[in-house]
């Protein structure tokens, strides 16, 4: 996983959701690639995708379940989970989670 994104845009306004406890900012690429970085204050929240998703883990630990499935599935730093387009997943967070979110074209 990269540390960081050289010759990138990024997008001054902050994504807010749900009352604060998702905030991050969107990346843009050269390529036309979307990309977010962000945080998630310790919480149960869902979210819903269009796009399919790659999420990456640089810090904290979470609990996800994807939709349709009973299993949770726990991710740490250095991991990734997969997320298909126009689903959802359930995430749980006990402390601060420090994320990449990778939209798939």
């Amino acid at each position: 996983m990269s540390t960081q994104f050289d010759q990138v845009s990024v997008i001054k306004k902050a994504n807010v959701y749900f009352d604060g406890k998702c905030i991050s900012h969107t990346v843009l690429f050269a390529d036309g690639n979307k990309k977010t970085i962000g945080v998630i204050f310790p919480s149960s929240l869902v979210f819903n995708t269009a796009a399919a998703e790659i999420m990456e883990i640089n810090a904290g630990l979470c609990r996800i379940r994807l939709a349709g499935n009973s299993e949770w599935q726990s991710y740490g730093a250095g991991q990734e989970f997969h997320v298909p387009a126009n689903s959802s997943f359930e995430i749980e967070t006990s402390e601060l989670l420090d994320y990449v979110c990778h939209f798939i074209a």
